[in-house]
């Protein structure tokens, strides 16, 4: 494993900065305490900043000689809000709020990376190191690009990296493609006629309309969509009724939907509409469809995707540079990636193991109470965005 041994050096110092943000995580749009620490370090070595890009977004600028070429790497900054479980003395100090994704880990891997250019800048160009908000639902990237972030500061291309729990440390998963689903919520209201339980004929009951609609739902993944076109239909709530005895005037359904392109998140749509809106006329019951439409699908180009495959094994060797397997999960990373060329990585986070005395019961799994970021991961991390950055400007123009 080829890491920058000056990486290695500060390695424990920028462990401490890591654990500092995860005892005190802040949600979207709220990351004051971290945008600040984060700017202070890049101050600190000498970096220029630009701040309140997206409401709290901070962007490190490293330039060397004269070329006029520039990439951008990023790194998310905020926590969930979920309580943890840990008890180690880095545990949230907040209660309600926690590091559950890794993103403490994101961004002490970019800083990282930051204090070794501050001192060693072996290529030609500029280098954006871009601490994002609000990855969590919150759109921050889209947020920083409303801001101006690639007309101020104009890149080629653009990276993201995420921490990938269960897989053995020391590796490394990129691919050309799709690798993260878009993410939509929807919300139906059925609308029927209460009445008395005893007396069901006098009423329109929207529950079994609900229970009709959600079968209904799974024909377009199954009969609608092209078999081998990735989609995903739950519908996660539904709520109804407030006694036992009486047929409720009003039933919602509340889910999600995930798919990898918007071909097919066009049909799935169309399809629930038609479906909920003509289920509901069956029974001479009302409908009211909203169908919200989040982060797109994350999809690497693949000059760059092959690009970062080539990175990563001259780091860990070729076999520790695995095929990144897509996941349902969404990833606000697509919006930069929708404007520029570029490619969004997994790094191995382990099994758990690196979890100290104190660590609650669960696995160590992205969004779970259990949850630490593995700090062994820091110099690798880091040399990859160093050794990323040297390799993009070294290869000429794209």
């Amino acid at each position: 494993m080829n890491v920058l041994d000056s990486i290695v050096t500060q390695a424990a110092a920028i462990t401490a900065v890591r654990r500092d943000l995860h005892a005190h995580p802040e949600l979207s749009f709220q990351e004051v305490r971290t945008a600040d620490v984060v700017a202070a370090k890049l101050t600190e070595w000498g970096i220029p900043i630009h701040r309140g890009m997206g409401t709290t977004g901070v962007v490190g600028i490293v330039k060397n000689g004269t070329s006029d070429r520039a990439i951008g790497l990023r790194a998310d900054m905020d926590a969930l809000p979920m309580q943890e479980f840990n008890t180690f003395p880095h545990a949230s100090r907040h209660a309600g709020r926690m590091h559950a994704c890794g993103h403490d880990g994101h961004t002490a891997m970019l800083l990282a990376a930051a204090q070794h250019f501050a001192k060693n800048r072996n290529f030609d160009g500029t280098v954006y190191l871009i601490f994002q908000p609000a990855e969590e639902g919150g759109g921050g990237a889209r947020e920083m690009m409303k801001d101006g972030l690639f007309d101020k500061f104009p890149m080629e291309a653009v990276f993201g990296m995420h921490n990938w729990p269960g897989n053995e440390f020391g590796k490394f998963a990129v691919s050309p493609g799709p690798v993260m689903a878009s993410t939509n919520e929807f919300r139906i209201t059925i609308r029927g006629k209460g009445g008395h339980a005893a007396l069901p004929h006098n009423g329109i009951d929207p529950v079994p309309i609900a229970c009709q609609m959600v079968q209904a739902f799974q024909t377009i993944i199954s009969r609608n969509k092209k078999p081998i076109d990735a989609g995903v239909i739950s519908v996660t709530m539904i709520h109804a009724g407030e006694a036992t005895n009486v047929v409720p005037d009003s039933c919602e359904l509340q889910g999600t939907v995930r798919t990898f392109t918007l071909e097919v998140l066009d049909l799935i749509e169309q399809r629930m509409k038609q479906i909920a809106e003509h289920t509901c006329a069956a029974h001479d019951a009302q409908c009211e469809f909203e169908f919200v439409r989040n982060y797109p699908p994350t999809i690497n180009s693949a000059a760059e995707a092959e690009f970062c495959r080539k990175v990563m094994a001259s780091i860990v060797g070729d076999p520790n540079v695995l095929v990144q397997e897509p996941t349902m999960g969404g990833e606000d990373f697509a919006y930069m990636l929708q404007a520029k060329p570029g490619a969004y990585c997994f790094i191995a986070n382990g099994d758990g193991a690196h979890r100290e005395m104190g660590h609650g019961g669960g696995p160590c799994m992205l969004h779970n109470p259990s949850y630490d970021f593995n700090d062994d991961l820091i110099p690798l991390g880091a040399t990859y965005w160093v050794r990323l950055a040297e390799a993009w400007f070294a290869q000429g123009r794209a």
